[in-house]
């Protein structure tokens, strides 16, 4: 039986712009699978994703703590503690904190996520389109 939980993480990822990403169930771990992924994301005050997309992964983001202002494709919605938003393939993304504490949510992905199917659409690895 695998168990494990973001504080049993050994190598969270930390991005530029301040994101604290553990992958939790997904391609990277203990126990590796293909089929989907869990990660537990903080995201701090003042601060949000890159715009990006996913060109064959359904995502989704579940809000654990704090609000949260999702932008995808041409819409906008302001995300609470309990809601899930859907991404499909291909939809243009970007999620930003909501207030003076860090936004924490759980992000899934099927299958399960890995770098090459990331297109960064803003920030320095951005693909000119």
């Amino acid at each position: 039986m695998y168990i494990t939980s973001a504080q049993d993480s050994t190598s969270p990822i930390h991005t530029p712009h301040g994101e604290t990403i553990c992958e939790l169930i997904g391609r990277a771990v203990v126990q590796p699978t293909d089929t989907h992924s869990v990660a537990h994301v903080l995201i701090p005050p003042g601060s949000s994703t890159l715009l990006h997309s996913h060109p064959s992964t359904d995502e989704s983001y579940y809000i654990l703590k704090r609000k949260a202002r999702m932008v995808l494709d041409d819409e906008e919605a302001l995300l609470s503690p309990g809601q899930i938003v859907l991404i499909a393939p291909g939809q243009r993304h970007k999620i930003f904190t909501v207030g003076s504490d860090p936004l924490e949510m759980l992000v899934v992905c099927v299958p399960a996520w890995e770098p090459t199917n990331t297109i960064w659409l803003e920030g320095s690895d951005a693909v000119s389109k």
